[in-house]
């Protein structure tokens, strides 16, 4: 194993994530199987397999087929074992899921907008949700604003949560690893999943909202946070002299224009070039709701105004709901399969 280990619990932890992980990723394995995957000795794989089947986490799905000797106990990962659940907060509403470690939903819903009603309604809703699913053992959560280690820095018209340490919050009164992510990272990362890529894909995700643009940032593969995890504010980049990205394409009432005002296909057209010439992405993925293809195409013509068209990325739309949703599944499945089970 590559990993350097300095205490005993630091080991149990990628010991159990390595059995998990395989597991999940072949099926099924013997006791030797993961030993050899993992480089890990026998006698400790055997140790940890018994502490797993004995919980109930990990099931025999049979013996091997014998080559002479003893035959081999197969085992595989019980999925419903642990569940997550995620919840994404929006200003009108806040959508939640439940699933197991394959991603398989058990539950899904929707309630009202949490940020404007503080945190108290949150937490009730969570206690609702572990009540009916006890088997939960991670939390995913999603916001509109810019997230430092699971505290909220920026979330423009939330009082309530702008510098709240949500993570933490949540991890005190529930005892669960949680994991607070921005909106527009969590698609990108969402997308990328699911596209299931060959090569790391350098994205743009860019998303208009009820909370004022956002963008979700990937290169090489990796979600770009920044040094202040303040990436992906576009609403502030200075497109012209007297208006920001946001001032350019919304109206006095702060209503997207884009769809049809010229202004709005220039400034989203700019901010397209822009990105070519610092990152030049593959690609640059809107929500499927706030375009239509002449509106894709016309935003290609006019970023091909500012910088040459082979240099371009592709414009392409998606469900962003299902993409953001996607992200953090794959948030809170990491969560589950790193704990540690003290």
């Amino acid at each position: 194993m590559s990993e350097k280990l300095s205490t005993p619990k630091e080991m149990k932890k990628v010991i159990l994530r390595g059995i998990r992980a395989t597991l999940l990723a072949s099926g099924s394995a013997t006791k030797v199987e993961l030993s050899e995957k993992l480089g890990i000795s026998f006698p400790t794989i055997s140790k940890f397999i018994t502490q797993l089947e004995n919980a109930g986490e990990l099931m025999s799905v049979g013996l091997d087929d014998s080559s002479g000797g003893r035959r081999a106990r197969r085992y595989a990962y019980n999925p419903d074992y642990q569940l997550g659940a995620t919840l994404f907060l929006e200003k009108t509403e806040t959508q939640y899921r439940i699933y197991n470690v394959l991603g398989e939903v058990k539950e899904k819903g929707t309630s009202s907008g949490f940020l404007q009603d503080g945190i108290e309604t949150l937490a009730k809703q969570i206690e609702s949700l572990i009540e009916r699913h006890p088997r939960i053992r991670s939390l995913a959560f999603g916001v509109p604003g810019s997230v430092n280690d699971g505290r909220i820095i920026y979330i423009p018209g939330y009082e309530k949560f702008q510098n709240f340490d949500l993570k933490g919050y949540i991890e005190a009164r529930f005892a669960l690893p949680v994991v607070v992510e921005n909106d527009m990272n969590a698609a990108v990362l969402g997308y990328y999943d699911k596209m299931d890529f060959r090569e790391n894909h350098s994205l743009i995700y860019l998303y208009f909202g009820q909370n004022g643009p956002g963008a979700g940032i990937m290169v090489n593969g990796n979600v770009v946070r920044g040094s202040t995890s303040f990436s992906g504010e576009v609403s502030f980049v200075p497109l012209y002299d007297e208006r920001n990205f946001q001032q350019a394409i919304t109206d006095a009432e702060g209503t997207v224009t884009v769809m049809h005002e010229t202004i709005g296909v220039d400034a989203v057209s700019r901010l397209v070039a822009s990105f070519t010439a610092i990152l030049n992405p593959n690609a640059v993925i809107f929500c499927r709701d706030e375009v239509t293809r002449d509106l894709l195409e016309a935003i290609a013509t006019r970023s091909a105004s500012y910088i040459a068209k082979e240099h371009l990325p592709k414009l392409t739309a998606s469900d962003w709901k299902e993409d953001y949703l996607n992200g953090l599944k794959k948030l809170g499945l990491h969560l589950m399969i790193s704990a540690n089970d003290d």
